[in-house]
């Protein structure tokens, strides 16, 4: 069997390069060995073990996940929402086919449902095989997995203001996933949420790629929700060392930024890498610039 190979694996390195959205620079990462490499019925679907951050998720040509830093982002997207709302039972996942966000979800016992809609099965089976330790999730009784396309399960959603989280981990605003950055996704997700319903979505951008993309991200949602608060955490694997995060409530009263639930310090340190009620709070402090730019009246 000959050795895989994909054109954006060179001399032993892997470039993730966008001119589009992050011009005049790019992330690299030393490639120990090609795992996967082909592309589904969706989208081209890359594999690797490198040298330092463990086995590589990449979905066309953008890295989704390393196994070194990946809890940064899975409990950031999964906790502020979660820690924010007094009683979530039920949380639906558009995308997060890799399983973090479910393994992060069902730390919380309060929930009694956990379904995931994604697109692309091929995404659940290679994590189930190159990173286990997210795709463990799936073995969860509370765990439901819906292989569909997510804005069309929105539009035929019968569970109507059922849900108390809904969690968009898309990959970036290119082919399948172009539709989750828009008004129409946002009404969808506000008709599907309860009365205290939070939505966070990944922001593709952040305060250092591309400010104006990510202002014009957070209009699209305040066109429906009341409340929109831009957050975010650090993350190495990611271009810049960032990435943002939408978070809106459906409550105009919701205080997003201040967590109403917490766990004891030790519980922090035991179910947490990343996450604590301090930095659920940090996350929504922007540099001044930023600030000026997304909250300006």
């Amino acid at each position: 069997m000959s050795e895989l190979t994909h054109p954006l694996i060179v001399d032993g390195w892997f470039r993730e390069i966008s001119d589009e959205s992050f011009p005049g620079q790019a992330f690299t990462l030393r490639v120990e060995k090609i795992l996967y490499a082909k592309r589904s019925e969706f989208q081209d679907i890359l594999v690797f073990k490198s040298t330092d951050f463990g086995n590589v998720l990449v979905l066309d040509g953008m890295i989704q996940v390393t196994e070194r830093d990946e809890f940064a982002y899975q409990e950031m997207i999964t906790h502020v929402p979660l820690f924010a709302h007094p009683n979530p039972k039920r949380v639906l996942v558009i995308g997060g086919g890799d399983g973090g966000v479910l393994r992060e979800i069902v730390k919380h016992d309060c929930i009694e449902r956990a379904t995931l809609v994604e697109i692309d099965d091929m995404v659940i089976q290679l994590s189930k095989k190159y990173l286990p330790n997210m795709s463990k999730s799936y073995e969860n009784e509370k765990v439901e997995v819906k292989l569909c396309d997510g804005f069309k399960y929105l539009k035929e959603c019968k569970d109507k203001g059922e849900y108390d989280i809904i969690i968009t981990d898309s990959s970036d605003p290119d082919g399948p996933a172009e539709a989750f950055f828009q008004e129409s996704y946002y009404k969808l997700l506000y008709d599907a949420l309860n009365e205290d319903g939070i939505v966070i979505s990944m922001a593709s951008e952040n305060v250092w790629l591309n400010l104006e993309k990510l202002k014009k991200l957070k209009n699209e949602c305040e066109k429906v929700f009341p409340v929109v608060k831009t957050n975010y955490c650090m993350i190495p694997s990611y271009t810049s060392g960032q990435i943002s995060l939408m978070c809106c409530g459906k409550n105009v009263n919701i205080d997003l930024v201040n967590p109403i639930r917490s766990v004891s310090q030790e519980d922090e340190k035991r179910l947490f890498k990343y996450y604590n009620k301090k930095i659920h709070s940090a996350s929504f402090v922007l540099p001044t610039w930023a600030d000026n730019v997304l909250n300006e009246s």
